[in-house]
């Protein structure tokens, strides 16, 4: 399930996207997901990727596993050791959203929680 920020600007998710080639904003909206109370950030590369992540602090987390400079498998994967040694906190959900499935399989075997194909991502559950 999708934490809330439950903060005073009235946002119930914070999104954060690593995707180097999609507008994965307008992804969403052409597949009918409301932005409405969605604060929603796109990197289009993976440079200082943890420490975007640790200024947004996203409940949903979106991984292109073919970004500069780090994969997304090495995003999660840092990610993920940082979550362990207790410097960062992790987001409610990661996606794994390459057009590649077996990219996807392979985040989702680190530890994402889904894996998509990118033209598929507005399909989520998280979005409702």
């Amino acid at each position: 399930m999708v934490g809330t920020t439950g903060d005073s600007w009235g946002l119930s998710m914070r999104v954060l996207a690593f995707e180097d080639h999609v507008d994965i904003e307008a992804l969403l909206i052409s597949g009918a997901v409301s932005m409405d109370g969605l604060l929603f950030e796109q990197r289009w590369t993976s440079e200082d990727a943890l420490q975007h992540i640790d200024s947004v602090r996203p409940d949903v987390l979106l991984l292109d596993h073919f970004m500069p400079p780090m994969t997304g498998l090495e995003v999660l994967d840092a990610l993920l050791n940082a979550v362990d040694n207790g410097s960062m906190t992790r987001p409610g959900t990661i996606v794994a959203m390459s057009s590649e499935p077996s990219c996807n399989d392979a985040m989702v075997a680190r530890g994402a929680d889904h894996g998509i194909v990118k033209p598929r991502v507005a399909t989520l559950s998280v979005w409702s």
